[in-house]
């Protein structure tokens, strides 16, 4: 199965999400991200989970998910179906 996003190295330092996207390094303010997420403790914020497509990651301590699409600015449209005669 291929993956739609590699994330690796995510870690939280102070106010900033940290990680590596599809081999880029990208950080992030939590505040910005998710205000729960921002609001959590240590360690609620150290448990994690990343799905197998690496579309989301999900912190079930506190019941929070993020979409990496989400963090990347990516922006799905629906595809428009042909209008049939």
């Amino acid at each position: 199965m291929n993956k739609f996003h590699k994330v690796r190295n995510l870690k939280i330092e102070g106010s900033r999400l940290i990680m590596e996207i599809d081999g880029e390094m990208r950080e992030y303010d939590l505040k910005d991200v998710s205000q729960t997420l921002s609001d959590a403790s240590d360690t609620e914020r150290m448990i994690y989970e990343i799905s197998p497509s690496g579309y989301g990651i999900y912190w079930p301590l506190i019941d929070e998910d993020i979409s990496v699409d989400g963090l990347l600015g990516i922006v799905h449209q629906p595809e428009c179906e042909e209008m049939m005669a």
